[in-house]
């Protein structure tokens, strides 16, 4: 695999960690800025809803200049961002400090999938894709923990501080090791014409399905893993300590999933997207059961990771396969539809526990959204079977960048 996929996910790390990382510092962040839990929880909730945001606006920006450069672009804000939460004097400057480095996600992860699928071949799309997300996947098992413990013993913003020089390295390698490409103006007549091709995509069935199983699917992982730490104190009878080392297992599980959906999607991309449902919906919905015995859980949540996550490069690349022509907007707005999956899920699981279910009934949740996500991947697939085959109905005016030789990226 080519070395600028290192770099892309050095980026891909560097932003999961920071994403992930104040879930473990709210009580320090909390004490120090005289604020309470739920109102620290901002810092988390602000982050998601900056994702949201920033994907398409710097998407469409990143039409009017070379991939690369946005990259780069979009990695020296995520630095920025980093380094207002770090130095920030007050609870407010430290969210805007959130929100800054949050607007790089969306956008980062989108175009940096168009990148990394028009470093190889064709047929080694979905494992490129992969490889990236690997950043993201590995920052749960190793920049997390670490972060969480860095900050707790020596403070949470030496924390960021870190970060913010993890973004300095992957700047640095998608400078020296992305290759040079030309911005989508020189390949379309104006800018309202790029926009209209950007925003065909939205037009495509297809395109929304699969945002749709992007945002159930997903979410079904985040109904359990959002209240993990209470699932796993009252029902399976661990300490507090212990959910530092599950959420590293499955971490490990995402991992696994990662890789092994990215190799198998370029073989069967949508058989691989059932498998990966079905088992994610009765997972979660063994977890109800299994949540009750310490190793039947960790296995349980391990898997979880893994089936969740074999979803994301299969996913990705149905995105692009469908806006081959102008695949930015839409490949921005499906990592937002992650983020409005975690959520979704969040208020749902919530919703069950407030009810007074039990600490497993958002697993329930979770399961039904895997099954929802399920019945849009048998709708894709049978409209799919009654289309006949043609070009991608997405049209900018220019050939599909990623169809280019697998050296290059333009």
């Amino acid at each position: 695999m080519p070395l600028a996929l290192l770099a892309l996910a050095i980026g891909a790390f560097g932003i999961g960690t920071t994403e992930f990382v104040i879930m473990g510092l709210l009580p320090e962040v909390a004490a120090e800025f005289g604020v309470s839990i739920p109102t620290a929880g901002y810092l988390a909730s602000g982050y998601a809803v900056g994702v949201l945001l920033g994907a398409p606006v710097f998407a469409v920006l990143g039409t009017r200049i070379s991939r690369k450069r946005m990259l780069m672009l979009l990695m020296g804000l995520f630095i920025l961002g980093n380094l207002v939460s770090a130095l920030a004097p007050v609870f407010g400057v430290m969210l805007a400090g959130r929100v800054i480095a949050s607007l790089a996600h969306g956008a980062f992860f989108g175009i940096g999938s168009i990148v990394a699928a028009g470093l190889v071949a064709p047929h080694r799309k979905a494992a490129a894709i992969s490889l990236m997300f690997t950043g993201l996947t590995l920052a749960n098992v190793i920049g997390v923990p670490l972060g969480t413990m860095l900050g707790q013993q020596a403070g949470w913003r030496l924390t960021f501080v870190a970060v913010a020089a993890l973004g300095v390295l992957g700047l640095a390698g998608v400078a020296a090791l992305v290759p040079r490409d030309e911005p989508d103006s020189r390949q379309a007549p104006a800018a309202g014409g790029r926009i209209r091709g950007e925003l065909a995509a939205f037009r495509n069935v297809q395109v929304l399905l699969a945002m749709g199983m992007t945002v159930l699917g997903f979410g079904g992982v985040f109904a359990a893993i959002t209240y993990i730490a209470p699932m796993m104190t009252d029902a399976a009878g661990y300490a507090d300590t212990s959910v530092t080392w599950l959420l590293v297992l499955f971490g490990i599980g995402m991992v696994a999933g990662n890789l092994v959906g990215g190799r198998f999607a370029d073989r069967a991309l949508l058989p691989m997207l059932f498998t990966a449902l079905i088992a994610l919906a009765l997972t979660l919905a063994a977890f109800t059961v299994t949540a009750h015995d310490k190793v039947a859980a960790a296995v349980t949540l391990a898997l979880i990771g893994a089936f969740g996550f074999a979803t994301v490069p299969p996913l990705q690349k149905r995105v692009l396969d469908q806006t081959a022509n102008a695949p930015t907007l839409a490949s921005a707005m499906n990592i937002g539809a992650f983020n409005l999956g975690n959520a979704l899920a969040t208020w749902l699981g919530g919703l069950v526990l407030g009810a007074g279910f039990g600490p497993t009934s958002p697993n329930l949740v979770g399961a039904a959204l895997a099954v929802g996500a399920l019945a849009l991947a048998v709708t894709s697939a049978l409209l799919e079977r009654r289309e006949p085959a043609s070009p991608s109905p997405v049209r900018a005016g220019s050939p599909a960048r990623d169809e280019a030789p697998s050296h290059s990226v333009s």
